[in-house]
C-alpha cells in the first residue's frame, strides 16, 4: 500500500463567500473555499481548492489539489490531483496528474519531467495485422 504524502499545514485560508479578483501570490499552503478570478501563483506552494470553491484563473504552483471547480490553465511543477466532486476545465501540465473516480476533467493534458520540460510523445511502429504475422507450424 502506497503511503500518502503529507501536506504542510495550511498557512492561508480564503473562506466561502469571499471573492478575489486579480492576482494571488502565496508561499506555503493555501486553501480556497471562495471565488477567485484572475491569476494564482506560487514558487514551492500547494493550492487546495475546497469543495465549495469556484476558481477561474491561470495557475502556476508546485501542487494543486482540486475538490471544487477550476477553469483555466494550470502549470504544476509537481502534481495535479482531482478528487470528487472536483471539476477541472482547461489545459494542464504537470509531472504527475491524478484524477480520482468521481472527479471530472475536460481539456488538454501534457506530462512534464521534474526538470519542467515537457516529455516528447512516444512514437511507435504500426501494429501488424493478423494476416501479416508469421504463421506457426
Amino acid at each position: 500500500m502506497k503511503k500518502e504524502e503529507k501536506i504542510a499545514s495550511i498557512s492561508t485560508f480564503l473562506g466561502f463567500g469571499s471573492l478575489i479578483e486579480g492576482t494571488v501570490e502565496f508561499q506555503g499552503t493555501i486553501r480556497l473555499d471562495g471565488r477567485v478570478n484572475g491569476k494564482i501563483s506560487s514558487k514551492g506552494g500547494t493550492l487546495i481548492v475546497g469543495e465549495r470553491a469556484v476558481v477561474q484563473a491561470d495557475i502556476i504552483v508546485d501542487t494543486i489539489i482540486i475538490m471544487g471547480e477550476v477553469s483555466g490553465t494550470i502549470d504544476a511543477k509537481e502534481r495535479i490531483e482531482v478528487h470528487p466532486p472536483g471539476r477541472l476545465s482547461g489545459d494542464i501540465q504537470a509531472g504527475v496528474i491524478s484524477i480520482k473516480p468521481g472527479g471530472l476533467f475536460n481539456g488538454k493534458c501534457a506530462m512534464k519531467s521534474k526538470a519542467g520540460a515537457l516529455k516528447k510523445p512516444v512514437v511507435s511502429a504500426p501494429i501488424p495485422s493478423v494476416s501479416e504475422l508469421p504463421k506457426g507450424k
